[in-house]
């Protein structure tokens, strides 16, 4: 059994390092993108701005992954990639066919996974719990 349990941690520190790791990707060009500047043309589905909604949208796909990355309150890091790939799937890209949703969709599943699963013993989560026992 401690195969397992050695297999499920590494399984959950690939999940959270790889989908993160990528996710860095598409929030870097946005961070670039707020830093420019100027006229801001950035979709708004709740009408609060699209300079308000580039920087939600930043935070959930640069800062958080890069909390998730570390493992740090990962289950409660989670919930902003989460929410931001569910607004992603299911209000910018509704019109569009799967095939162009489909990122979207693999992203919200994975950071549904890490949120159910937590970040395993490879993470800062894993080092505070060892320390509290």
């Amino acid at each position: 059994m401690k195969n397992k349990s050695l297999y499920s941690n590494i399984g959950l520190f690939a999940l959270r390092v790889g989908f993160s790791g990528a996710m860095l990707t598409h929030g870097y060009p946005k961070l670039e993108k707020l830093i420019a500047g100027g006229d801001i043309r950035f979709a708004d589905p709740f009408g609060i701005g699209p300079a308000a909604t580039l920087v939600l949208t930043v935070f959930g796909e640069l800062i958080i992954p890069i909390i998730l990355i570390l493992g740090f309150k990962t289950r409660l890091a989670a919930i902003p990639a989460i929410i931001t790939m569910a607004v992603a799937f299911f209000m910018i890209h509704a019109g569009d066919p799967f095939g162009d949703r489909e990122m979207a969709f693999l992203y919200l599943v994975a950071f549904v996974a890490i949120a159910l699963l937590g970040a395993g013993k490879f993470s800062i989560d894993g080092i505070m719990t060892k320390k509290r026992r």
